[in-house]
């Protein structure tokens, strides 16, 4: 836990400016507050699958193809790669025309984060800026997309973006994939480029629940065949429950509609599988997502 000094001095300076939507010191972010730090030379406890020069591929693919969008709605796109810094979290602000991202090498050497996992987050982070509506309800943060959008933005439209052209059979030969997951995603896509990503996603959101299921201490482990049962009477715009989180990164994957059909940043029916729709599968769950009409 951070000394009583630096919070003071770290939410004066969020008050000071009200572009940040998180701890500066990236303490709050993605994840729940935690003081777990992971640093550089750790062994142990460190991500083998996840070296820096992954790490920064990762961002830089992201990057790439998000940049150009992010100019285009009148912002500056910047992520901080601070590789070095043990911090398992990320987050992002704005500094007037600047929009970042910032990510931290302790999240990426995590042991439950894999590099799909990993660019789920910078996803989840750059969501933040453009997911789209419900935003945030804090005074200081207006402009970011809440938590539970940035989750289902990241992979209904910025992994597939991102995965396009890939060569996912070697992704997913590394990992187990549930039955479930190989049957759901075949149900909604046709193509097999698009059947291969859905599932790449859910299991990038599966590595991600493991990561908060692993800070949150919790022994009840996150799965596709578990949904949270719980409905929300008004929509959460905080961190979802771990289960819920899945849930979401899940049906992201499994929304029919092109990563090239965009959000609003008002309407939150927009660009988006949604129950008024008709749609079933791949909408947001209702752990954390109240529909404005159903």
């Amino acid at each position: 836990m951070l000394g009583k000094l630096f919070n003071t001095v770290a939410v004066a300076a969020v008050l000071a400016n009200p572009g940040y939507t998180c701890t500066i010191d990236g303490s709050e972010g993605i994840v729940p507050e935690n003081d777990l730090k992971i640093p550089a030379h750790a062994k142990s406890i460190s991500n083998s699958n996840l070296d820096q020069e992954t790490f920064n591929a990762v961002i830089d693919k992201v990057t790439d193809i998000y940049a150009p969008i992010v100019s285009q709605m009148g912002g500056e796109l910047k992520v901080e790669k601070n590789w070095e810094d043990g911090t398992v979290n990320a987050y992002a602000s704005r500094t007037g025309d600047v929009w970042n991202v910032h990510m931290f090498g302790g999240l990426a050497r995590h042991e439950t984060i894999t590099p799909d996992g990993f660019a789920l987050v910078v996803c989840h982070e750059l969501g933040h800026h453009i997911g789209g509506a419900p935003k945030k309800s804090g005074w200081w943060s207006q402009w970011a997309t809440n938590e539970g959008q940035a989750d289902y933005f990241a992979t209904m439209k910025c992994l597939r973006k991102s995965f396009r052209g890939e060569d996912h059979n070697a992704v997913l030969s590394k990992l187990e994939v549930p039955q479930v997951v190989i049957d759901s995603c075949s149900e909604q896509f046709s193509g097999d480029e698009d059947r291969l990503i859905c599932q790449r996603g859910s299991m990038a959101g599966l590595s991600t629940a493991k990561l908060f299921q692993a800070l949150r201490q919790q022994t009840t482990a996150p799965s596709f065949e578990t949904p949270d049962s719980k409905v929300v009477s008004s929509t959460n715009h905080n961190h979802p429950d771990t289960q819920c989180r899945l849930d979401t990164y899940y049906q992201g994957a499994l929304c029919h509609l092109s990563e090239f059909s965009d959000v609003d940043q008002e309407d939150e029916s927009v660009g988006v599988c949604y129950r008024n729709a008709g749609d079933t599968q791949g909408v947001r769950p209702f752990c954390w997502f109240k529909p404005a009409t159903i």
